[in-house]
């Protein structure tokens, strides 16, 4: 188990990323380099954004040193700093402290109370659940 100092250290590598830059690094993530035309192309079928707003939000994951940038003769290639799996850990740990207290039970709990679990679901929680080495 991590401690707090731990956490916050893991934390404070981990830039925070908002929902339009979290669709750009999904794009990135999924395969870099990239220039910015072939990201702005990406996203172009997907959202309605100016290629502006795009380079903007390019630059600005810069700044937070989420994406790396490197020059090939008159390219600018974009790739990750940051791996999708230490921001999704990131934000599922920012997420449970600030609705749920840090706490994994009350999250459980508000989901079984409000979403139709199937049967399957439920045993597979079950089996997640279990200590090891109890059958």
């Amino acid at each position: 188990m991590e401690t707090e100092f731990e956490q916050t250290r893991f934390m404070s590598r981990i830039p925070d990323i908002s929902e339009a830059e979290w669709k750009v690094m999904k794009i990135l993530w999924g395969k870099s380099p990239q220039p910015a035309y072939d990201i702005v192309q990406a996203l172009a079928g997907k959202e309605d954004w100016h290629p502006n707003t795009i380079k903007t939000i390019l630059n600005r994951l810069c700044r937070k040193r989420a994406l790396g940038v490197t020059k090939y003769k008159n390219l600018f290639l974009y790739h990750p700093l940051v791996s999708e799996e230490d921001c999704v850990q990131a934000e599922s740990e920012s997420f449970l402290r600030r609705f749920f207290g840090g706490s994994v039970k009350p999250l459980l709990v508000h989901f079984a109370r409000r979403q139709k679990l199937s049967a399957a679901d439920l045993a597979e929680l079950k089996r997640i659940l279990e200590p090891p080495g109890k059958a």
